[in-house]
């Protein structure tokens, strides 16, 4: 594994589309359904264990995770598709921000 991955560090937040960083470095995004392990799986590649917040309750993540791999690019942790204990708005605004995104 690269050291670079264990230099990664977290960037930024981003809740709304205006939000986002401009397009200028390559990104690799974590995806798929919630509780299946992205924020894990992040956490793993770059051999730390607290870099990305981790939970067992579903829908946990709640915006798009910015971490800079220090001269490669950014590995981006999305909100979960699916369960979450969270209200259908909240839900919405997930959707909209995931596919503006994507």
């Amino acid at each position: 594994m690269s050291a670079r991955y264990q230099q990664t560090r977290f960037v930024m937040s981003a809740q709304k589309p205006r939000d986002l960083p401009p397009e200028s470095l390559p990104e690799v995004a974590f995806a798929g359904r919630s509780n299946a392990g992205k924020s894990s799986a992040l956490n793993t590649l770059c051999q730390q264990r607290a870099l990305a917040r981790t939970s067992k309750t579903p829908g946990r993540t709640q915006l798009i995770n910015f971490f800079e791999v220090p001269g490669t690019g950014y590995l981006v942790d999305l909100p979960g598709y699916g369960f979450a204990r969270v209200p259908a708005a909240v839900k919405r605004q997930w959707h909209e921000l995931i596919e503006y995104y994507l």
